[in-house]
């Protein structure tokens, strides 16, 4: 859907500045917008990959397993049914780590090798390996729900990629969207945890 929208729209422009007389102003906006594309890659890479690098040092210093320790009450509140001790957790810990600290291109490998545990989680109860409630095959299940929710809202206290592209853009104070970035993904993680207790408790768990 989204490809045609994009599509719809190239195309109307293109058409309106072919009778406007505007198609020199659209090649110098096409070219012009390549290269801050280009620019804008180079400096979220070196972000990225700086990021990505800390966490991974992170991990491998133990910081995520302690960190793990500490809001293991916050995970058992969000994923009641998850086994303790299960590899899922601390995937889904990294995960929100990383989110909060604003750094969603580290979450992403976190957040699917989550999945993917989940996923085998889901496969030993259907088999009856592991006690809890099981899905059909091809259902997602509670757990797995509840965290793609909470990924998607994420609480964030250092947006630090909308930093990097207020930076990159000239913005006078790029750190300026911290305070309005707290709040708006506190009030959009509070209601996804309320969403996912109470389809919780509609799905029988």
């Amino acid at each position: 859907m989204l490809n045609y929208l994009w599509a719809g729209m190239i195309l109307a422009g293109i058409i309106f500045a072919s009778f406007t007389g505007r198609m020199p102003d659209i090649t110098n906006a096409a070219l012009d917008s390549s290269k801050e594309a280009v620019a804008l890659c180079i400096t979220m890479m070196g972000v990225m990959s700086f990021w990505v690098g800390l966490m991974e040092i992170a991990a491998k210093a133990g910081i995520i397993e302690n960190a793990s320790k500490k809001i293991r009450p916050l995970i058992r509140f969000l994923f009641p049914n998850l086994p303790g001790g299960h590899p899922a957790e601390e995937h889904i810990t990294t995960n929100i780590i990383a989110n909060v600290l604003g750094l969603g291109w580290a979450a992403t490998p976190a957040g699917l090798k989550a999945m993917d545990e989940l996923s085998k989680l889901e496969d030993d109860r259907r088999r009856g390996k592991l006690p809890g409630p099981a899905r059909k095959k091809g259902i997602a299940s509670n757990e797995m729900c509840t965290f793609l929710i909470i990924n998607i809202s994420s609480l964030q206290l250092i947006p630090v990629n909308v930093i990097a592209y207020r930076s990159q853009y000239g913005s006078v104070n790029p750190a300026g969207i911290v305070g309005a970035g707290i709040a708006a993904t506190a009030v959009s993680t509070l209601v996804a945890v309320v969403y996912c207790k109470v389809m919780d408790r509609k799905r029988g768990t």
